[in-house]
């Protein structure tokens, strides 16, 4: 279902300022600790605090800091890895002045059918170590370029093998092939399409918005994932205001992806919810979009998560040191907000409760950063920043 995860065992010293986001261990809600030290055996963090209390790690590696900042891994809730070709030239007439639509999909969904299951796996590989370069340790990963049995089926089989958390996406467009016939597309999406995708996929995402599926449509094919025993999570209010965000509600979604476009309604419905906004920069940025008023839900109490969205049409970006840069410059978010969202929100998003966080009993995901605190990742963006990663105490930077 998910790729295997290596442990392994470090102590990571003298560090600077340590973000552990418990705020039980130290300041504020990222629970800072100055003058800090993690350890981390078989995976697993044992302890985090003042590096003089740190406890012997016998067999345990050693990494000395020397001052610079540590941050739990990044863990991105959202994710289209599985895909063949780019669209690098609807990209520049993009920027020449034509607006965004969901159309384009249905390029990528040609090349991703024609494409060899070895091909698409080289693909989702490249993709996923690239992401683990700028910090990222935990993925989600959707199908969605398939769009047919088969195409959906070995998407999922694909992504299984490379990221963390599988989502059978189905519902992303309807394929030019039903164009004429979307309540047969429907049907298929929610029978045999999920009986074949269900065993390979924990969650289920219906895109609902202009171009892609209504909320009766999006009802219809989620509640079938969850009579699966699959989770639901939408893409929700990106193009336009519409009922994506309260489908998400009414079917306890874990997360409503995109939420551009919100009234007030929206917003006090997500504050009174467990549902949390999963906001995609990248995707406004490559877009030329309304960003997401972030300081808006956030001021209401909603809980907002960051994610990557990388694809290939509309966020073609893994790293979510940019994202943390765009939602600080141009969602209103404080820098300390943008990097709780982009850990501990991430985590949230995906229910996981063993990331996103340095508490003790976490996996030991972890990035050392070249820089002496947290705010640099806004502060300086572009700048790659991420010196050393590791995933359940295994070094992979």
């Amino acid at each position: 279902m998910s790729r295997e995860v290596r442990t392994g065992s470090v102590v990571v010293d003298r560090i600077g300022e340590l973000v552990t986001n418990d705020p039980t261990l130290g300041e504020g809600p990222l629970g800072i600790v100055r003058d800090a030290a993690v350890v981390v055996v078989d995976g697993v963090v044992t302890y985090a605090g003042p590096r003089a209390g740190a406890p012997v790690a016998e067999h345990a590696g050693r990494l000395d800091a020397q001052g610079a900042a540590v941050i739990p891994g990044f863990v991105d809730s959202h994710g289209h890895y599985v895909f063949a070709g780019d669209r690098a030239e609807e990209f520049a007439a993009r920027m020449a002045g034509q607006p965004y639509t969901a159309g384009g999909i249905a390029s990528t969904v040609r090349a991703t059918r024609e494409a060899s299951d070895e091909d698409l796996a080289a693909g989702v590989g490249r993709l996923v170590r690239e992401a683990a370069l700028s910090g990222t340790t935990t993925a989600e990963c959707k199908s969605g370029y398939g769009l047919s049995v088969v195409d959906e089926q070995r998407s999922l089989e694909i992504a299984g093998r490379h990221a963390d958390e599988i989502t059978f996406l189905g519902a992303h467009v309807v394929p030019q092939e039903y164009a004429d016939r979307r309540d047969d597309y429907v049907a298929l999406v929610a029978g045999e399409m999920l009986d074949a995708c269900a065993p390979h996929a924990t969650w289920i995402d219906v895109f609902c918005d202009r171009g892609a599926f209504d909320a009766d449509e999006a009802r219809e094919i989620l509640r079938a994932g969850i009579g699966r025993g699959l989770m639901p999570r939408v893409h929700a209010n990106q193009l336009q205001q519409g009922p994506g965000v309260q489908v998400a509600i009414e079917v306890g979604a874990a997360s409503a992806d995109h939420c551009t476009h919100l009234s007030d309604d929206d917003v006090e419905a997500l504050a009174a919810s467990d549902v949390v906004a999963t906001l995609l920069p990248g995707a406004e940025f490559s877009t030329r979009a309304q960003y997401p008023d972030a300081r808006r839900l956030l001021d209401r109490g909603v809980t907002v998560a960051l994610a990557a969205d990388c694809n290939p049409g509309s966020s073609y970006t893994t790293s979510m040191p940019f994202c943390i840069a765009v939602a600080v410059r141009d969602m209103r978010m404080t820098p300390s907000e943008a990097v709780w969202s982009a850990t501990a929100g991430g985590a949230r998003a995906l229910r996981r409760s063993d990331v996103g966080h340095l508490g003790v009993g976490a996996r030991g995901d972890l990035v050392l950063l070249d820089a002496p605190s947290h705010l640099h990742l806004a502060y300086r963006p572009g700048v790659p920043l991420v010196r050393s990663v590791f995933r359940a105490g295994a070094r992979v930077r």
